[in-house]
Order: structure tokens, then sequence, then C-alpha cells
């Protein structure tokens, strides 16, 4: 895993490395050097590599040293510097396949040499197949997020408290929810995150005057803290595949808002596991949201239904499981 220091996909490869190792399984983290993450994955002696761009010619070498002294029955590749170097460093004929990890819609040329792709939605896995792959090699295992029910509560400011979170990118709508804001009076809004909106994302906020309404929390890594401390979990993206955040709300037991991009749309049943709306909407995105805070009984119902929701498909137990036994059953083909 090539990854970011910090992100929802990279994230979700460390929980499932460390699940897999908890579960019995050898596994042998390859990543970018990052010293948060490799002491992190200590305890399964992780190999770090540099990763690089064009003049990086040694990581192809050390990576098929690796995989050579590690004798693996199966190689996942987690996003597509990753699946680059993969390719290269594991070439047919192969004694173990390589299976891809897309967690989006990827740019597939990088796994044009794969032997099969797994998708975190069913969307993804459609898509793969549209796309021309195989679809006997085409398959979704889903994410599992960690289990934040009991979480002592961060203090978040408001009558009534809002959260959203993520990367502060255009993509996530942010924009959209401050727009919706304005029709919430009593609202007050906790965005946790950081990136290349927060200095856009503040100035309509004062453009639209609720900014005093308004706390931009930076990174935060108390996810479940903050869920435990929020009314309403909001997710306005214009575009997620999946969405980790609704998963963590769920987990939390919180209601959630979301825009109907292609990840919330495919783990929300709306009116029963949360509110949908169309994507890039402010005024329907406010009308859900005030719905929901004059109507805490049915507040309360979507909660208890994310909930079960994720302790039956987004749970550490049931999401490994589905990794073993997809991960077990490929592995056979070159046995």
């Amino acid at each position: 895993m090539a990854g970011a220091a910090m992100g929802g996909a990279e994230a979700f490869y460390e929980r499932l490395a460390l699940a897999l190792h908890d579960a019995g399984d050898a596994v042998l983290p390859v990543i970018r050097r990052d010293p948060r993450r490799a002491a992190l994955l200590a305890g399964l002696a992780p190999v770090q590599l540099g990763f690089g761009g064009a003049f990086d010619f040694t990581t192809t070498r050390r990576l098929r040293t690796a995989l050579d002294g590690f004798g693996p029955d199966v190689i996942v590749a987690w996003m597509n510097r990753a699946a680059r170097y993969c390719a290269r460093a594991w070439p047919a004929p192969r004694r173990a396949p390589l299976v891809g990890r897309l967690g989006g819609y990827y740019d597939l040329k990088y796994y044009a040499r794969f032997d099969h792709l797994v998708g975190n939605t069913r969307g993804i896995r459609d898509w793969l197949v549209a796309e021309g792959w195989p679809a006997e090699r085409a398959h979704m295992v889903p994410n599992f997020v960690e289990d934040f029910v009991g979480i002592a509560p961060a203090i978040l400011t408001g009558p009534v408290r809002l959260l959203a979170m993520g990367r502060l990118h255009a993509n996530k709508g942010f924009s959209t929810l401050l727009r919706a804001m304005p029709a919430l009076p009593d609202v007050h809004l906790s965005l946790a995150g950081e990136g290349p909106e927060r200095a856009a994302l503040e100035a309509l906020a004062g453009k639209l005057g609720i900014a005093r309404r308004v706390s931009f929390l930076g990174w935060r890594e108390d996810r479940g803290a903050m869920l435990a401390g929020c009314d309403i979990f909001v997710c306005p993206s214009h575009h997620e595949p999946l969405g980790n955040v609704v998963l963590e709300a769920f987990s939390a037991a919180r209601p959630i808002v979301a825009a109907a991009a292609d990840g919330p749309r495919e783990v929300i049943i709306d009116g029963d596991t949360g509110l949908l709306v169309p994507v890039a909407d402010a005024d329907a995105l406010a009308a859900a949201i005030a719905f929901l805070v004059a109507d805490p009984a049915r507040a309360a119902r979507l909660a208890g239904a994310g909930r079960a929701a994720f302790e039956q498909h987004h749970a550490e137990g049931p999401v490994v499981a589905e990794w073993r036994t997809f991960l077990a059953r490929v592995s056979k083909e070159q046995r």
C-alpha cells in the first residue's frame, strides 16, 4: 500500500492487515515509508519502501525480494501506485495470484496484468464488469469500521449539534452543507477535516452570515468521540464511492443525512437507516436536517436501524470472515 499518510482507504488497509493477523493469518504489510504507520503495524514487521516516481530504481527490486522471502499465497495491491509496482515485481507466470483492491473508480490501466479485482461496493464491482473486466474475476468485499458504541462524547457546540467529517475538498460537498445552514438557525455545525478548500469554505461561511455557527476543527483522530457528541451526522459529498464516515456514523448509532452519491446511496436505505437527498441540493439537505431536528423519535429510529446495519454488514467480524473466504478461494488457483 503506497497511499497517503492519512485517508479512509489507508486507514482501512491498516485495520484489515491487523485484523487478518489477529484472525491467525500470516500477513506481510508492504508500505510507503511512514513512521506512524510502521509503528502501528510493528507487530507484523512491515516492509517500508519508497514507492516513488519515475526515478525510483529500487522499489521494484526490493518489493520482489520481500515477496520472494515471504512466499505469499495471495498478493493484494492497495490502490494505483502499489498496483503499478506489484505488476512489475510479480510478473506472470505467478506462484500466487495478484489481486487489486479498489476503493473507487480507478484507472484500470494499472490493473491490466492482475488476476482478480475486488471493490468495496457493488457499484464498483458492476462498473468493473461494465468496463470489460471478466465477471468471474470481479468481486465485492465490504469495508469494516471501528465499533464506536459506548465512546465518551467530545464536547461540540450548539443547541443542535451537527457534525460533518472529511477532507476539505470540493468533492466532499461541504459548500452545499454551508449553503443549507441559513435555513437552520438553531443548528451549529462542527466540520472536522483539513484540505485545499478550507480558506474558501471559511470565506463562504462569512459571506452567508453563519460563521458564528460553524466550527472548523481541523484534522481530528477522535472520530468516535465526535460522533458520540453530535445529534445528527451529515455526509454532503458530491462524489463518494463508499463513504467510511457513513459506516462510522452507523457504528456510533447516530442519525444520518447524506447526499445520494454512489456510496451512501448503496449503503443507506432511505427512510430506514438514514435520509438521502439529491446531490448538491442545499434546500433538500436543509429540509432533511430540519425534519430530524423536529422529530427526535424518528431520528432515534434511524440511528438504531443504522447500528443494526453496522453489526450485520460492516463490523469487523463479518467483514474479516468475508475477506478470509475470498482470499482462501483465489489462493487455490496457483496451487
